[in-house]
């Protein structure tokens, strides 16, 4: 099984740009979209009818969104942590299949001024809160922007970034926090070293340096680290500020 993960940064976008010819290339069965800005009655159909789509677009039009592109018919999909404060901005969409949770999340950011710091860490022990209720039932994938760096091997200036937004002592331990629930950082499983990025910023060339930051990830539940065969990143898909990342399991 071949997931995806891909922040688009506007599927409307990506959709005139190289959507359609990397979704032919990878053909992965469940492909998770982050900041799609957009709802289903906004897009043409393009795509494989072999892939459903289950939406979740933010309240305010064109602002966030996710969507959950999958071969397999899950058995639920729901919207949403069940928590009405974090669930206007359309940033979670979760798809049950037999053997796990597949969950497609786009983390709020903190903002420059960090004028979004607290309301982040409250969102992160609800979306904790949520993958553990998940987790009892069954093991769970979650994927996506997560909107931080997490150690500084995960971009390139860490020095310098120490308190702006994504890479704040705050955002970091909430990652933490979700390592010492069990969840595994399934890249970290492969690679250890630095310099693997997912996100550049458009301003002086940065991707074509590689001067980035890893901020979309896929973790697991420690029950699916057994079945668990390659991480990756792919750096070399362009049409978003962002790349895909993805895993496969057995």
């Amino acid at each position: 099984m071949k997931l995806l993960s891909w922040n688009v940064n506007g599927l409307r976008a990506v959709l005139r740009k190289n959507f359609l010819e990397f979704l032919d290339q990878e053909k992965p069965d469940i492909l998770c979209l982050q900041e799609s800005k957009a709802r289903p009655e906004d897009v043409e159909q393009l795509w494989p009818a072999t892939y459903q789509t289950h939406w979740n677009a933010a309240d305010k039009k064109g602002y966030s969104g996710t969507v959950i592109f999958t071969q397999p018919r899950p058995q639920s999909v729901v919207n949403g942590i069940a928590a009405a404060m974090h669930d206007m901005e359309g940033r979670v969409v979760t798809a049950e299949y037999p053997d796990f949770y597949v969950v497609n999340v786009y983390t709020p950011n903190s903002q420059r001024e960090l004028t979004r710091l607290d309301y982040r860490q409250e969102w992160d022990r609800a979306f904790l809160a949520y993958l553990l209720d998940l987790q009892k039932r069954k093991p769970v994938i979650f994927c996506g922007d997560l909107n931080v760096a997490h150690t500084p091997l995960d971009l390139t200036n860490p020095k310098a970034n120490v308190r702006n937004h994504g890479f704040t002592i705050e955002e970091r331990n909430g990652f933490d926090a979700l390592i010492a629930a069990g969840f595994v950082d399934t890249f970290r499983e492969f690679e250890k070293g630095g310099g693997h990025y997912t996100w550049w910023s458009p301003m002086m060339g940065a991707r074509k340096r590689n001067v980035g930051w890893r901020i979309d990830y896929v973790l697991i539940s420690a029950a699916l680290r057994p079945r668990l065969r390659r991480a990756f990143i792919l750096p070399g898909v362009l049409g978003s500020d962002h790349c895909p990342v993805g895993i496969e399991l057995d």
